[in-house]
């Protein structure tokens, strides 16, 4: 681990040379790159350098012992080494995470998208319960939600609805709620007062750059139509819908929010080129991501990753076993402690794989 550090710490001064240079900064583009190359460098060499301050403490009260004869001083000492040993401790876990394979989408904005599963009417008010989870979580951490797509019920529910969330880190918080969400509770409708169990699938897509992506225009074919369900003035009444089809994949995107249908266009882009990005990382590695089917599931009631119960008031994870009693916070988007559960558990099984 320390060969690896002090590799790092190497490249870090040689970065922080390159980037002062001016024949460096002259290409912007270059320099950019190297700036956040070195940014991501200075947590763990930050890091580092605290470690071996604290080693060096831990070094010279050792050797002051030795020499000391005043006994309060030689205590005082002993006490400060153990202090120094236990932070030491700390600092080297820290410091292995660090190390830890970094998953290049991490930092990146997030396309959401939100399917009713089994369950009919109860699912569609459920994946809307899901919109406003993820919308009161995405508020707490300042980050910015825009509404892709929507497919509405009579009731307030949805069929499927489709948003992007902007802010650094959004997808390294939110790549793990991918997969089925099961919900039991009593609907409204229900005068027996029976609990019944319904799903919602959940897709967290990265945002991807040109560069990542390319689509060449005789790939896709662009419908346009008009716009059905809630809307805006004039929504409604101009063939502003777009619905793109990629025809050497058969991936289908829709947007109708937006009145432009260049605006429509544009969002439906994003949105492809996010769901073709996901499909290339899956059949290049199913480990790093798995493809969209297996990613969300069919909706059956048997498959979750999670399940929301009212009557008790209850989360569950199942993929840690972690059941939390805080269901009406956690729907107020307070799920930051299933996400951090489930980061440490994707850290624990990377060093064992890794052997750290």
């Amino acid at each position: 681990m320390l060969e690896k550090l002090d590799f790092i710490e190497n490249k870090y001064d040689e970065l922080s040379i390159k980037i002062s240079d001016p024949t460096v900064m002259a290409n912007q583009k270059e320099w950019q790159k190297l700036c956040k190359e070195h940014a991501d460098l200075e947590i763990i060499v930050t890091k580092y350098k605290h470690y071996k301050e604290v080693l060096d403490t831990i070094q010279t009260d050792k050797e002051m012992i030795q020499e000391e004869n005043d006994k309060e001083l030689r205590e005082m000492l002993q006490e400060e080494i153990k202090e120094c040993e236990e932070e030491k401790l700390n600092l080297e876990e820290e410091l292995r995470v660090a190390l830890l394979p970094k998953d290049p989408n991490d930092d990146k904005n997030v396309f959401v998208e939100i399917r009713g599963g089994a369950g009919g009417d109860e699912a569609a008010l459920f994946a809307a319960n899901l919109l406003r989870m993820y919308t009161r979580y995405a508020e707490k951490q300042r980050w910015k939600v825009e509404l892709m797509s929507s497919n509405e019920t009579d009731i307030g529910g949805f069929k499927e609805v489709v948003f992007m969330i902007k802010g650094k880190g959004a997808y390294s918080r939110l790549k793990y709620e991918s997969g089925v969400h099961r919900v039991q509770r009593v609907p409204d409708t229900e005068s027996s007062g029976r609990i019944h169990t319904s799903t919602a699938t959940v897709a967290v897509l990265p945002e991807v750059d040109d560069v990542d992506v390319q689509i060449s225009a005789n790939d896709v074919r662009i419908d346009v139509f008009r716009a059905s369900g809630h809307g805006g003035q004039c929504v409604n009444t101009t063939d502003s819908a777009v619905r793109l089809t990629h025809l050497p994949t058969g991936i289908v995107v829709s947007c109708q929010d937006e009145k432009s249908q260049l605006k429509n266009k544009e969002k439906a882009m994003k949105v492809l080129k996010a769901r073709l990005y996901e499909k290339a990382q899956a059949e290049r590695s199913a480990k790093i991501s798995e493809n969209r089917k297996s990613q969300v599931g069919t909706g059956d009631r048997s498959e979750r990753i999670r399940t929301y119960n009212y009557p008790q008031g209850r989360i569950t994870d199942h993929r840690i076993g972690l059941t939390l009693y805080k269901l009406e916070n956690f729907l107020n988007g307070d799920i930051d402690e299933v996400i951090d559960a489930l980061v440490t558990t994707e850290q624990a099984e990377k060093m064992k794989a890794m052997g750290v």
